[in-house]
């Protein structure tokens, strides 16, 4: 049997923290080892966190990077084989069938004609391809990108163990399927359910937990140019000093980005943080009224702030 290829994208750590960052990605030393190693083994990378801390972003920067297509199943409550994997398209089958017996009913249709049509109905002219299908018969090198797969029932693991074994899928109407090339597939999870243990053995797995605080600053200071060095290291003190606090959603590193750019908007240019300001944009960091009081109480904002 045909395997698919699986040539080499990276050739070192360095390697990836290099492409990565050349694509806007600041990857810690784990996260671009683990990627070295998904891609040198041929394996899924599984990869678990809090919201908003990168795991959708680094498929996105690995298919950049390596000049991927980027193909996406979004997980959700109620997703199935046919959304997941390929469906016949009904609407046009149905159309042919209505063309040809029309064709029939002016000439006389005999038992030949019938099985030709019924054949026809099932070509790849009425294949849909979901993006489980599709990345494996694209004739580019694909990421897969398996986004919150916890959101999804079980089934779908059982599905995923199967396609994701040889990279081979059967339509019993067309035969076996087989990838040209091997996806560099990431699957998502915010750990709201737990994934089967026979998935995880099939992965190489990476947690991805908010940045430490100079990697966070890179983040800023590359995502908003100009920013002066020392407002970047307050605006993540303070969003540091958030997460320290019980809230019911922290914020992401993509929020932390967005504050920076609201303060560079309002002309802050100082790293000691006016409380009027940091109170009446905690809107761009927390999204819970709740969260906003707790934040005002507990940094007592109507004293100035030294970043927190």
């Amino acid at each position: 049997m045909d395997r698919p290829t699986t040539d080499r994208r990276f050739a070192s750590v360095e390697a990836v923290t290099d492409a990565l960052a050349g694509v806007g990605y600041l990857a810690s030393e784990e996260i671009a080892t683990t990627v070295l190693l998904a891609d040198a083994l041929g394996k899924p990378l599984l990869v678990e966190g809090p919201a908003g801390v990168g795991k959708t972003a680094l498929s996105t920067a690995v298919a950049r990077a390596t000049e991927a297509e980027l193909v996406r199943l979004q997980c959700y409550e109620g997703i199935d084989e046919a959304r997941a994997l390929y469906e016949w398209n009904h609407a046009k089958q149905l159309l042919r069938i209505t063309a040809a017996g029309a064709h029939h009913d002016a000439r006389g249709a005999d038992e030949a004609d019938w099985s030709t049509v019924r054949d026809d109905l099932f070509t790849d002219e009425f294949l849909l391809d979901r993006p489980l299908l599709k990345a494996i018969r694209s004739p580019r090198p694909t990421v897969l990108l398996i986004d919150e797969l916890d959101k999804a029932d079980v089934e779908i693991e059982g599905l995923l163990l199967e396609v994701l074994g040889d990279f081979q899928v059967t339509v019993p109407e067309l035969g076996t399927i087989r990838a040209a090339h091997r996806p560099f597939v990431v699957l998502t999870s915010n750990a709201t359910r737990e994934l089967s243990e026979a998935l995880r053995r099939r992965c190489l797995y990476l947690h991805i937990d908010y940045p430490e605080a100079g990697l966070e600053e890179r983040i800023v200071r590359l995502s908003v140019p100009g920013i002066d060095d020392a407002l970047a290291a307050s605006v993540v003190r303070l969003v540091a000093a958030l997460r320290r606090m019980r809230l019911r959603k922290s914020p992401s590193v993509s929020e932390t980005v967005d504050w920076a750019r609201t303060l560079i908007a309002l002309g802050a240019d100082s790293p000691d943080l006016d409380p009027a300001t940091v109170r009446r944009t905690l809107g761009v960091l927390l999204k819970h009224r709740e969260d906003v009081e707790t934040a005002v109480r507990t940094l007592d904002l109507d004293r100035p702030l030294d970043g927190a």
